[in-house]
């Protein structure tokens, strides 16, 4: 059973970390509803599904995962995307280190990813 809370990988963040978090979420809400669902090891973020990972908040970013069904190599904003092994699941890491990082482009994939589409 998993029993961690947000508090759980919120806690001992810098304040800075804590604003990019808050400001990740809040723009993510203007797609619609979005629940936040601590795990084991990351924070999934879900609206209809579970459509991105918060797997790290560091000193002064967040690294977030969406997993696609297909490879989105041409584009700007991905810093790594890698082929889950066995499956037909490709995670694209998102790196937030400023607001401005939450570009049209990281909008634009993390709508698809909200709406459904090309997600596993």
């Amino acid at each position: 059973m998993n029993d961690k809370k947000l508090t759980d990988f919120l806690d001992g963040k810098t304040e800075y970390t804590l604003g990019l978090f808050r400001f990740f979420i809040s723009e993510l809400e203007q797609f619609g509803s979005i629940n936040i669902v601590s795990l084991k090891s990351m924070i999934a973020l879900e609206g209809k599904h579970k459509f991105a990972y918060i797997t790290q908040l560091g000193k002064n970013f967040i690294h977030v995962v969406i997993p696609f069904s297909k490879p989105f190599n041409d584009n700007f904003c991905f810093s790594k995307i890698a082929q889950v092994p066995g499956t037909s699941q490709y995670n694209h890491h998102l790196r937030i280190y400023l607001e401005d990082d939450f570009n049209e482009e990281a909008r634009q994939f993390l709508r698809m990813a909200y709406d459904g589409e090309d997600v596993l």
